[in-house]
């Protein structure tokens, strides 16, 4: 068992092309070990502090709302709130490239 709290995700928009999920994450909770399947784009919502753990350690990284980022497929961590409010973020994951509609 885990001694931090769960996040909490919401899937907002779930088809062949792309996944959006807001993630919400109170203060020390984590998203779980996981591997990013496709490319992503995370969106802060709000500024804070997460910590990624790989498997080679830890990095902390401050955020700050509407900074966007992209990571490439293939990405494997857990990423707990290190900060000293709730941090909220929305994902974008790229299922697939270049399908018209």
């Amino acid at each position: 068992m885990s001694e931090f709290a769960a996040a909490v995700p919401t899937v907002q928009v779930d088809n062949a092309r792309v996944r959006v999920t807001e993630w919400r994450l109170p203060v020390g909770a984590h998203t779980g070990w996981h591997r990013h399947a496709y490319d992503y784009i995370v969106v802060p919502l709000t500024d804070g502090v997460l910590a990624a753990v790989h498997g080679d350690g830890e990095r902390r990284t401050e955020l700050k709302g509407g900074a966007s980022y992209f990571r490439q497929a293939g990405v494997e961590h857990d990423v707990i709130n290190a900060g000293a409010a709730e941090f909220t973020f929305v994902e974008v994951e790229i299922k697939a490239h270049g399908i018209k509609n």
